[in-house]
């Protein structure tokens, strides 16, 4: 007998398979849709909001009153293409300051506009003023701007305090991190009494630390008690990363409030001194020092006056000079806090130098006088 072949299975087009998976996910999408939807929906009813805290209200209202004072800080510096010897212009950085008076006086970092070619002010209202640099305190890190805007525009900011101030107290700072113009953070007094170096290389002393969130761009902007009054310049962080990490530094009050004075009347820091040449403080190390040596003396100059004697040859021997080991009953170690100490008192101040001569010790008074 001879066996029929079985016909061959019917094959389904793929492209029909396809479709009927795709409408069968639509279908299956579409009862989920239709579940987990509801026409009817409406906005929920808002809950009244309370009454603000009281620490809140305090917040809000240093920030009404602290950030008109605050203005934003462009720097921008000249470069040269040597190829087309065009000459173009380059943002530097941007930077924070606070109005000093209603004659257009700003205040800021000295970091925050050196080297720059042009300096650009943007008050609170966005209104934008090219600056001029009425004087500069590279050792304290400050400089004063001025701006030719209206007066009615200009709202100097409130002077605080910081001698009163106490580890704990809170604080605010409001600058321009990154660009974000009149942004506020907020935070305590983590420390008193701590030094930074500024870009002059001399210590400042006296400075706040604090937690409140200090980033590039807040430099040179106000730091505020919760009466919105001034009690720092936000100058400095301690960061690995280069942004807060909640170690922030500002200089105290009483320091802008002595320097400013300076640079608006003259252009720069009137400093108080003897008239000396002093060792180098490596130089004094070597030799076991403990003080501060003094090399020359100006003829006719404070120190002269009141006898101080420099580092001189007798007979072909050389005889070392007073040696300064105090001032006022403030030890003396090196320059830096001698600098420091005279930087506390004014030209024509009255000081008791401590120093020892040929392994003597002895005092004398001392005029102080304007140095360079």
């Amino acid at each position: 007998m001879l066996s029929h072949p079985h016909p061959p299975p019917r094959k389904f087009p793929v492209t029909l398979v396809i479709i009927i998976l795709i409408i069968g996910v639509w279908f299956f999408r579409e009862k989920q849709w239709q579940e987990v939807t509801n026409p009817e929906a409406r906005p929920r009813i808002v809950t009244p909001s309370g009454e603000l805290a009281a620490e809140e209200t305090n917040t809000i209202n240093v920030f009404k009153e602290g950030s008109p004072s605050v203005v934003f800080i462009n720097s921008i510096e000249v470069r040269r293409d040597f190829f087309s010897l065009n000459v173009y212009e380059i943002p530097k950085g941007t930077g924070s300051g606070f109005i000093w008076d209603t004659d257009g006086r700003i205040v800021t970092n000295y970091h925050v506009i050196d080297d720059a070619a042009r300096v650009e002010v943007t008050l609170a209202d966005n209104s934008t003023w090219k600056a001029v640099l009425v004087g500069a305190a590279p050792d304290k890190d400050l400089a004063v701007l001025k701006i030719n805007a209206p007066a009615d525009r200009l709202q100097p900011i409130l002077v605080g305090d910081a001698k009163t101030l106490q580890v704990g107290q809170k604080v605010f700072a409001i600058g321009n991190p990154f660009g974000l113009d009149h942004t506020m953070t907020a935070g305590i007094v983590s420390a008193l009494g701590r030094e930074i170096n500024s870009v002059g290389g001399r210590t400042i002393q006296g400075v706040i630390q604090t937690d409140a969130a200090i980033n590039p761009g807040n430099s040179g902007g106000p730091l505020l008690d919760s009466s919105a009054r001034l009690i720092g310049v936000n100058t400095a962080i301690y960061s690995p990363s280069g942004a807060s990490s909640g170690i922030g530094f500002a200089v105290p009050v009483e320091e802008i409030n002595r320097v400013v004075p300076q640079l608006i009347r003259y252009g720069k820091m009137i400093r108080p001194g003897f008239g000396v040449t002093l060792a180098d403080t490596r130089i004094a190390e070597r030799l076991g020092i403990e003080g501060v040596l003094i090399i020359t003396v100006l003829p006719g100059s404070a120190a002269d006056k009141a006898g101080l004697q420099g580092t001189r040859r007798v007979l072909g021997e050389i005889i070392m000079g007073d040696i300064i080991t105090s001032v006022n009953d403030r030890r003396v170690k090196d320059y830096d806090e001698l600098r420091t100490i005279l930087d506390d008192h004014q030209v024509g101040d009255l000081v008791v130098v401590k120093l020892m001569r040929n392994s003597k010790q002895m005092s004398l008074s001392v005029k102080l006088e304007e140095v360079e």
